[in-house]
């Protein structure tokens, strides 16, 4: 288990449901998956990358909706740079998606 965080430290995680709209494996990355995520007009696009390549292709991705940390500090992987991260539980190295139901609205807040 991790530390435990004050309740102020959570808030400060900005979550949110977003759709991704495109995705590709880049040919210069074995494990990374780069993709574009909408939250709506009030963010618009961001690029995200995640190493779930050997367990999920673009298309498990595309048209989908999950739940996303956009107010992570920009982060250099490989030759491109994430604007976020993913939430996804992971057991024994093996990562699973949580797809969240298409009648949320894309830029949702998580709480």
């Amino acid at each position: 288990m991790k530390p435990i965080i004050q309740f102020d430290d959570f808030e400060k995680l900005d979550l949110r449901v977003g759709k991704v709209v495109s995705a590709i494996m880049p040919e210069w990355s074995e494990k990374l998956i780069e993709y574009k995520v909408d939250f709506g007009p009030e963010i618009g696009e961001k690029t995200i990358l995640s190493g779930i390549r050997a367990w999920y292709k673009p298309e498990d991705l595309i048209g989908k909706s999950f739940v996303f940390i956009i107010n992570l500090a920009e982060r250099q992987m490989g030759k491109s740079i994430s604007q976020g991260m993913m939430l996804m539980a992971v057991e024994e190295e093996k990562p699973f998606l949580f797809d969240v139901d298409k009648s949320v609205k894309i830029g949702t807040v998580v709480r």
